[in-house]
């Protein structure tokens, strides 16, 4: 039987007057009202119904980690321009990465395209440490300060290219891409450790596969394609200097 699923939002409940103080009691501001329609009706409908997860969205606040400009659009299902050309993610795309991981409380995670800093502020509530990278060090300083607002003091921010991974801090149990990449970097998945993960968006600018890859074994791997969609292509910058924040 298929399970059927009432979205509560401001527009059924207005049509509904009897049931209105409860739902301002609920829903303290417009701003609550905006993230719970954000959770069910993008997120659940990708099939997201981890518990952990979908609380997070209340514990870390996704507008916060979006720039001024683009405020009205932090519950909305886009991707967000940030500076340099670059984007986040779409809630539910988020979400989705997110529960293929099965992140652990244990998890040395390994971020590369830290961007705003939201989906590390993600990892960092489910793991162990992120190591999270990125080309653009404007990310990495604004992200810092928003992570340690909400507490969060278990990353390490990384000025580089990232698109081979870290090996410095390696072996991981997570690595995990937000942008693009035409095709899996040679080493990569020699990162990992046995039983690890590597997630990466695999593809072009019209077609990309969201691939996680599991290392079951000393030299074996279990490839899985989780979802398809396109992301914006994360930029790579051979000749970056590497700096430690």
């Amino acid at each position: 039987m298929q399970r059927k699923r009432c979205l509560l939002s401001y527009n059924w409940v207005k049509d509904r007057p009897n049931y209105f103080p409860l739902f301002i009691k609920l829903m303290k501001t417009l701003t609550d009202i905006k993230r719970f329609n954000m959770i069910e009706q993008q997120i659940r409908t990708w099939d997201i119904f981890d518990v952990t997860i979908l609380n997070l969205y209340d514990k870390i606040k996704r507008e916060n980690y979006v720039p001024s400009a683009y405020k009205k659009l932090a519950f909305t299902d886009v991707q967000i321009p940030l500076m340099n050309e670059q984007y986040m993610l779409a809630p539910k795309q988020e979400a989705k990465v997110l529960q293929s991981l099965k992140l652990k409380s244990s998890d040395l995670v390994l971020h590369v395209g830290t961007g705003s800093g939201f989906f590390a502020a993600m990892l960092a509530s489910l793991s162990k440490h992120v190591v999270t990278m990125d080309v653009f060090d404007e990310f990495l300083i604004e992200a810092k300060l928003i992570h340690q607002q909400d507490n969060l003091y278990n990353l390490t921010y990384i000025n580089d290219d990232g698109i081979f991974g870290h090996l410095e801090s390696a072996p991981y149990d997570v690595i995990v891409f937000t942008g693009g990449l035409q095709q899996e970097p040679v080493g990569l998945r020699e990162q990992l450790n046995i039983g690890g993960k590597l997630f990466l968006f695999e593809g072009n600018k019209t077609l990309m596969k969201a691939n996680l890859i599991e290392k079951v074994g000393s030299n074996e791997y279990e490839v899985k394609s989780i979802f398809e969609d396109v992301v914006p292509m994360l930029v790579s910058k051979s000749k970056s200097s590497k700096f430690v924040f």
